[in-house]
């Protein structure tokens, strides 16, 4: 029987000496659903991604693809079975071009001299990479365009459209609208809900509520290692994420202490 997720943490712990940077965490990612992972900076939120992404191995419990147990052992391997992950530093090259960054490690190259030699097929690049950006509705001056000129919402969604354009099934986004402006953070959540509209699932890991709410379909709020609940969107407001959040919690308690009436 296939299962109802694609992805599963199940009661995972991650342990660093006597370090317990995850405790008894349990996440499910069902297909085509964008699940956000809310938690303050020591949430454990970056722990989590490594685990999901095969970069760390989780010290107990599951973790399952398509209700099949797992051991990753190289983000390699996580990638061969469609999982990505866009980390903040995005992995590009900003003195490369648009082109050469979308197919950065696998690029589509033609026989010269005689079929001796095979080098980069720049056309076939910039054609492909032009294509599949405007798909995702991602407008782009010229592929010949160095990344470092670009925006930091346009260098998120250059990476975002490589993950999906190479068969990714399941994207995870760290903190894909940290340092964008109000703009550019908006292109970015469009792409997200664009990624889901073609059965993408993903997990989109941060710590803006009002970035997150808009997109998101269920949110898990992590604080310290352990997860405060998980809740379908129809379940919960805006308001109550945030005050189930560290943050909130504390400003509360700081306005309290001040005195400041509402």
């Amino acid at each position: 029987m296939a299962s109802e997720y694609i992805l599963e943490l199940e009661r995972v712990s991650k342990f660093f000496g006597a370090v317990v940077a995850l405790h008894d965490v349990t996440v499910r990612l069902r297909p085509g659903e964008v699940h956000c992972l809310l938690g303050d900076n020591g949430a454990g939120k970056s722990t989590l991604i490594k685990i999901l992404a095969g970069v760390h191995p989780p010290s107990r419990g599951l973790y399952r693809v398509d209700g099949e147990p797992v051991a990753f052992s190289s983000p390699r391997q996580a990638l061969d079975r469609g999982i990505a992950t866009v980390y903040q530093d995005l992995a590009l090259v900003p003195l490369m071009s648009i082109a050469r960054n979308f197919f950065l490690g696998r690029e589509p190259t033609r026989p010269r001299l005689a079929g001796l030699l095979r080098t980069f097929d720049e056309p076939l690049a910039a054609r492909i990479s032009g294509e599949k950006l405007a798909e995702l509705g991602i407008a782009v001056r010229t592929t010949t365009q160095l990344v470092g000129t670009m925006s930091g919402g346009e260098r998120q969604c250059l990476a975002i459209a490589r993950a999906i354009h190479f068969g990714a099934r399941v994207l995870i986004l760290d903190e894909p609208t940290a340092a964008l402006g109000v703009k550019q953070s908006a292109h970015v959540l469009r792409l997200i809900a664009r990624a889901r509209d073609r059965g993408i699932s993903v997990i989109f890991i941060t710590h803006n509520v009002h970035h997150a709410y808009p997109v998101a379909d269920t949110f898990t709020l992590l604080n310290r290692g352990c997860v405060m609940g998980t809740f379908p969107k129809a379940e919960i407001s805006r308001e109550a994420v945030l005050d189930m959040m560290a943050g909130g919690q504390e400003m509360q308690t700081l306005v309290t202490e001040l005195g400041i009436r509402p």
